[in-house]
């Protein structure tokens, strides 16, 4: 399946099941086509409520390519998810509702049953707490009016979790506490 790939820097980092292989970011970035986009800028807060990062999300034909950078994170590897509702009320989030999943499947990338429309790659922290990702997801979009369109009424929302997702474990892959949120709008 072609539905998300994991980019770092200029060089592929990560193949996981259900994503693709990728080409390097400076190909992405000398794409003609990607000035023509549509980008949307999120601001990711954390639990006290400051910034701690953000987050473009980009139209680029069939695809968005979400770029994520943030920090003051615990080491290690997090739960990155879209979720259904456009609120990131401190410090739970849980006002971001479920994951997002128009098309009603099961949760993760290795579920044979799934998997959700906001399912994301795991975010890499680093020993500094520093993390920078890029991929490209197929299953959303950021053309309004469409089922799968991270810009619907009321908006959607990019959260990270404590914990790594397993890619299987319905809801929400064993990610563990919600401790950074973003709205998309």
């Amino acid at each position: 399946m072609k539905h998300a790939r994991l980019l770092k820097g200029t060089a592929a980092v990560a193949l996981l099941a259900g994503l693709a292989a990728v080409s390097p970011l400076r190909a992405l970035a000398s794409d003609h086509h990607e000035t023509q986009s549509q980008t949307v800028t999120v601001k990711i807060i954390d639990a006290k409520g400051e910034s701690i990062g953000s987050a473009t999300l980009m139209q680029k034909d069939d695809q968005v390519l979400v770029r994520v950078e943030a920090s003051k994170l615990t080491p290690g590897e997090h739960g990155l998810h879209f979720h259904e509702t456009g609120k990131c009320e401190a410090p739970a989030f849980t006002s971001a509702g479920a994951h997002f999943n128009p098309a009603a499947r099961m949760h993760g990338f290795n579920n044979p049953k799934g998997f959700h429309n906001g399912d994301l790659p795991n975010l890499k922290v680093d020993a500094a707490g520093n993390a920078k990702a890029e991929f490209e997801t197929k299953v959303v979009t950021l053309a309004k009016g469409q089922p799968n369109s991270l810009l619907k009424d009321g908006g959607t929302a990019l959260v990270i979790h404590d914990k790594a997702d397993d890619y299987v474990t319905d809801p929400s892959g064993n990610s563990g506490d919600r401790i950074a949120c973003g709205v998309i709008q």
